[in-house]
């Protein structure tokens, strides 16, 4: 079935009401009809089968006929901040990082960023990622939407890590080291229902400076393994880590203790 995220003011009780891109995408891409079902998926994170009742005049009725029980969130909010990298790197990020349970996407502004962040063209771009991200929580089958920003200055970035519980930033400087200890024992202590912010560095890594500030705020240093990562795939290593910890792994310790 097609998975809609839909918004509180389109439910009226036990019937919600469809109307905008996504009823366009049920009736002209999908061409549903009556009694067709579809899965909704509400701003509190419930989901319900609802069967369409009627499709009429830009808009899709349904009524709910049956709630559903899904656990498809990371039991930890994992929030990606990126130097915005050059091309379509960062919609990679989104799409793939929304599909694999990120909470949020952060882009930031770097010393090292080779792209240069249009203010003239800001809120064209954050809705087509806000799109891509919604597409992705779609097909993923997620019951949330995650939270897709504007880039922050560096200062901004520092200071959105004063809200989380965790804080760390992948530094290439760690993998030449060999010391890979801290990202496991970072996971480790994460408790469920805590946050993580996780800071990637542009194509060309952070400045010495930028290395410092974070340290000096609380954040991490952390190897992602021996190998260099590109910027985009570096935030996606840390979420693919992050599911085997919390829940490949947790499943296999339930499992045993039954």
């Amino acid at each position: 079935m097609q998975r809609y995220f839909v918004s509180d003011r389109e439910r009226q009780g036990e019937n919600v009401v469809i109307s905008g891109g996504d009823a366009h995408h049920i009736a002209r891409v999908m061409r549903m009809k009556p009694k067709d079902a579809i899965v909704c998926v509400f701003p509190d994170g419930r989901t319900a089968v609802c069967e369409i009742e009627q499709i009429a005049n830009e808009q899709v009725c349904a009524r709910i006929v049956q709630w559903k029980e899904e656990g498809r969130e990371l039991p930890v909010r994992i929030y990606i901040a990126q130097g915005l990298p050059k091309g379509e790197k960062w919609e990679l990020v989104i799409q793939k990082g929304t599909e694999l349970g990120a909470a949020g996407f952060l882009p930031f502004t770097a010393a090292r960023s080779v792209v240069k962040w249009d203010a003239k063209k800001a809120e064209k771009k954050v809705e087509r990622w806000k799109k891509i991200a919604k597409e992705a929580a779609e097909q993923a089958e997620r019951t949330s939407l995650p939270d897709v920003r504007a880039p922050l200055s560096f200062d901004e970035l520092v200071a959105f890590g004063a809200t989380v519980d965790c804080r760390l930033f992948a530094y290439e400087e760690e993998a030449r080291g060999k010391r890979h200890k801290a990202l496991p024992s970072l996971l480790a202590r994460l408790q469920p229902g805590g946050s993580l912010l996780a800071v990637f560095g542009p194509e060309g890594g952070f400045s010495r400076e930028e290395a410092q500030q974070l340290k000096q705020s609380g954040f991490l240093p952390c190897s992602l393994g021996p190998r260099i990562l590109r910027t985009e795939t570096a935030p996606l290593y840390l979420l693919a880590a992050a599911s085997y910890e919390w829940e490949l792994c947790a499943s296999g310790r339930e499992a045993k203790r039954e």
